[in-house]
Parts: C-alpha cells; sequence; structure tokens
C-alpha cells in the first residue's frame, strides 16, 4: 500500500491519509469544503460542493490518477433538501463520465460541513 498525500488538498483530520493506492486502485478518503489555503470551511453549499471536488481532483492528480478515472463515489449530505445543488455541481465536475454513485443523508458532518465525498478510481 502506498499512502497519497497532496499538499494541495486539506491536511487530514485525524489518524487517516487522504489517499491509500493499492492494487490499481485509489481509495480518496471523504474530503469537506476545507480550502486548503486558509484550512477552514468555505460558505455555503455550492462553495463547499465545489471545494470538495476541486480537493479530490488534486489528491487524485498527485496519486497519478483522475476525475475521468473515478469508479464510485459516496455522497454524504448533512440535508437531501441539497441534493439539486450538489448534483448539479457534481455533474459539471465529472462531464460525460458517470461513476457509480451513492448519496445518503448523515446526522452530520466535520465541522458542521453540508457535503462530504469519498471515491475509488483506477491507478494510473
Amino acid at each position: 500500500m502506498k499512502v497519497v498525500h497532496s499538499d494541495k488538498a486539506p491536511k487530514a483530520l485525524g489518524p487517516y491519509a487522504q489517499a491509500i493506492e493499492t492494487n490499481g486502485m485509489i481509495f480518496c478518503s471523504g474530503q469537506t469544503g476545507i480550502d486548503p489555503a486558509t484550512n477552514t470551511l468555505v460558505d455555503g453549499l455550492e462553495a463547499q460542493t465545489r471545494q470538495v471536488l476541486s480537493n479530490l481532483g488534486v489528491v487524485l492528480q498527485e496519486a497519478g490518477s483522475s476525475p475521468s478515472r473515478v469508479i464510485k463515489t459516496t455522497v454524504f449530505l448533512a440535508d437531501m433538501q441539497d441534493f439539486p445543488v450538489m448534483n448539479e455541481i457534481y455533474g459539471e465536475f465529472f462531464g460525460e463520465h458517470k461513476p457509480a454513485r451513492t448519496t445518503v443523508q448523515v446526522a452530520g458532518l466535520p465541522l458542521d460541513a453540508r457535503v462530504e465525498i469519498e471515491c475509488i478510481a483506477l491507478a494510473g
């Protein structure tokens, strides 16, 4: 197993890796809308969703992969009413590529974030 770390993504909030690469696959930990430059949560669902996807993108890039190689995502929402906004931004990020996805509403997210997304991708 290889630990993946990008200085362009937020530091982990706990004892975990941003991603792990093993057997040709990359397992990205969930990202919230933390701006890595300020290490603070950006304001609002739209900004958080864009930051989450940007954070995932730089971790994938550090691992030598890209959004077009994502196989599966899991989206965690603090409120399912936020689904349409998240879904539109998510669609912009992935374009024609459509990975498998699960979306769930959760009781809470770190730092009271409104959205968190994790993914599994092919390496290289």
